[in-house]
């Protein structure tokens, strides 16, 4: 089944990073500089450096370090030793770096910080992956650095699920609850926001939170129904939110009774670790989607050496 999780083309397209994508990469570049307080000034020798992995992972966040060195080291030149989402061994050299001394010392640690976490999530994304089976995974908008996050996952193979808030329609819980007015109930509540949804604006991506079979099942014929009236087929995403494996499936087999199955996308989230993957697998949900795989997470081990002069010829 294609799901509209994988928003990896609002970030980058044919190569090259998107505005959203840029404009992310360079706030959070701007700040880790500001906060690190690097001198101006320092010896100004032409060196060479490398980037060496010191353990084996999965590289991600070339396009940010591209942007950082070429507007803040301007006057170095680079060249990359593998490509992104390439798996490098320890001790394998990633980037080279020619260039002045002390431009490679301004942006040395936030170079490191960067490709460090961004490639520990994709090599963590990639574990998780490769335990899936057949079940697709997708992180959520629990995030450390926003967007930056969203793209390990995708290099690692997950799916990026929202990319922000607007990205797509989601109700959750608590819209419920704000939208009960006098006289109604969390049910009235539930069809109400569902049957106003704008389906030119929302019908491919919208995710309705549901908390138990009576409220997937409401929100299910609620959807197919405003469907069948604008003569649409599309899904609606039912999170099944902190159900558990075991109940997802019998949400899933209810939804096959009623013959509301074909209208619902269903993604399993909270509490799943990489341990119950197995069980999701089995439990019959079109996906699950989960924070770990990005939060939390050991940065891969990356170290930069200067190895001396640079000499012409």
């Amino acid at each position: 089944m294609s799901l509209p999780h994988d928003r990896s083309r609002l970030l980058v397209d044919a190569g090259v990073p998107s505005e959203i994508f840029s404009h992310s990469i360079d706030r959070w570049i701007e700040t880790m500089l500001a906060d690190d307080i690097s001198e101006e000034g320092g010896l100004n020798n032409l060196v060479r450096a490398k980037l060496i992995a010191k353990e084996k992972g999965l590289i991600c966040g070339q396009f940010v370090i591209n942007r950082l060195l070429d507007k803040h080291a301007p006057n170095c030149s680079y060249n990359w030793g593998i490509s992104e989402g390439s798996l490098v061994k320890e001790k394998e050299s990633i980037l080279q770096i020619s260039g002045i001394s002390s431009e490679i010392l301004k942006v040395e640690r936030v170079m490191l910080n960067l490709l460090g976490r961004l490639s520990g999530i994709s090599t963590t994304t990639s574990e998780w992956v490769s335990d899936s089976n057949d079940i697709q995974l997708a992180c959520t908008r629990k995030t450390e650095w926003g967007i930056l996050d969203k793209w390990a996952v995708h290099v690692g193979g997950g799916l990026t699920h929202r990319l922000f808030r607007s990205d797509a329609l989601m109700l959750k819980e608590n819209d419920f609850v704000s939208a009960i007015e006098s006289g109604e109930d969390l049910n009235d509540a539930i069809k109400k926001l569902i049957s106003g949804i704008d389906l030119e604006k929302n019908s491919k991506f919208t995710v309705v939170e549901v908390q138990d079979i009576n409220e997937a099942i409401l929100a299910a014929e609620t959807w197919s129904e405003k469907q069948r009236e604008n003569s649409t087929t599309d899904s609606v995403v039912l999170l099944l939110d902190n159900m558990g494996p075991s109940n997802a499936g019998i949400v899933v087999a209810e939804l096959e009774k009623l013959d509301l199955r074909k209208w619902c996308i269903l993604e399993g989230s909270g509490g799943i670790t990489k341990d119950s993957i197995a069980e999701w697998s089995s439990s019959g949900v079109d996906l699950i989607s989960t924070s770990a795989m990005n939060r939390g997470v050991k940065p891969l081990d990356i170290s930069l050496i200067i190895e001396g002069e640079e000499y012409d010829g």
